[in-house]
Order: structure tokens, then sequence, then C-alpha cells
């Protein structure tokens, strides 16, 4: 390999996981966050099945997985200009990526909601429970340790899905080699490079949740 290009490599390795570490998982991180509020609240709307709610809900739901993130990021961040509307970058990037992931992980709270027998539910009002502790005591706890999994995964996904926010100029990890691409004019090396970044990020994500899972299992086998 071309001496210069190994310095290009080793030089620019700081300027990429640096912003990764500074903006890519705290911005995955906050939106995963208000994702998961907003994902509770839409499960629970369906699972009690709300008058009105429930169908705002799905409408929610299906309008926002029904488009792609790419073009929810440009009608909020370029369209609502047109109504008076100003957001900067990064609170454009925090809004659209927890209405978007809140939207795919009130599906999956919504299943595991759904997963938790009905006599449990008829257990806890048996001994003098309300209807919302109930939820807070029996449902949620178990809804969660099913839903870890795949919300786990949307987590991942998640942290990949900030490379779009680039295109709205904030300045996380993929922003960072954009620039210096654009300036260096080296392409590939450079792409690779926050390829493998993300993949480092996703590796280590994939790795905690395997033990929470495994602490998950362990901490049903204590209470069964």
């Amino acid at each position: 390999m071309d001496s210069g290009l190994v310095t290009l490599l080793v030089d620019s390795f700081p300027k990429i996981l640096i912003p990764g570490l500074m903006v890519t998982l705290p911005l995955a991180l906050v939106s995963f966050a208000f994702a998961l509020v907003i994902a509770v609240a839409t499960a629970l709307v369906q699972y009690a099945n709300v008058p009105v709610l429930k169908h705002v809900a799905r409408l929610y739901i299906w309008i926002v997985r029904g488009t792609p993130l790419f073009v929810q990021l440009y009608l909020v961040y370029f369209g609502l200009p047109d109504l008076g509307i100003m957001l900067d970058s990064l609170p454009t990037a925090v809004i659209v990526l927890s209405v978007n992931t809140g939207a795919y992980a009130a599906e999956t709270m919504r299943a595991a909601l759904e997963s938790v027998p009905a006599g449990q539910l008829e257990a806890g009002f048996c001994v003098g429970m309300s209807y919302l502790q109930v939820i807070r005591r029996i449902v949620l706890p178990q809804a969660f340790r099913t839903a870890f999994p795949p919300l786990s995964n949307e987590l991942i996904s998640l942290v990949k899905d900030t490379s779009l926010v680039a295109s709205i100029l904030v300045a996380e990890m993929f922003r960072a080699a954009q620039e210096i691409v654009s300036r260096e004019w080296v392409t590939m090396p450079i792409y690779l490079e926050v390829a493998a970044i993300y993949l480092l990020f996703s590796t280590v994500l994939t790795w905690l949740q395997r033990m929470g899972e495994r602490a998950l299992a362990r901490h049903g086998m204590e209470r069964g």
C-alpha cells in the first residue's frame, strides 16, 4: 500500500472516530430514548384500545413506516421553512430519528404487550391493583423483557441510520468522512474506513445486547 495513503488513513481515523463518539453515538442514544417514550405510549394506546387515539397511533405508524427516513429528514429540514418553521440541523435529526424509530419500536412493544398472558392481568386485578398498577408492575416489565432483543436491533439500526443526517449538515462521522474525501480526493479507502468504524460500533452494541439477553435470562430463571 502506498505510504501516502497509509498516512492519510492514519490521520483521518481520529478525525472520523471523534465525531462518531461525540456526535453519532450521543445522537443515536438520545433519539432512541425519545423513540422508546413514543413507542411505549403508542403501543399502550393500542393495547388499551383507546377510542380515536388508537386510530391516530395506527395512522402515525402507517405514515412513518411507509415513507423513507431520508425523505422525512428533507421534509422537516427543508420543507418546514416554507411554513415559517425553522429548525437547526441537530434538533431536526433528533426529532426525525426519534419519530421514525418510535414507529418501528411501537410495533415491537405492541406485540410484546399482547404476549403477556391475560391471566396475569386478571391475577393483578384480583389482588386489588388498579389498571395502571397492573400495567406498570406486571405487563410492562414482562413486555420489556420480551422486546429487549428486537429493541436492541432497532438501536443498532439507528446508529447506522445516523449517517443519513449528513445530508442536512449534521457534523457526525459520515459527514466528517465526506469532508475528507472532498478535500483529499481519495474515495474508496476513506469510505471503507468509516464503514469499519460503523461496524465497530455495531459489534460493540451487539456484544452488549447479548450480555443483556443473558442477564435477563438468568433473572428469569431466578424468578422461576
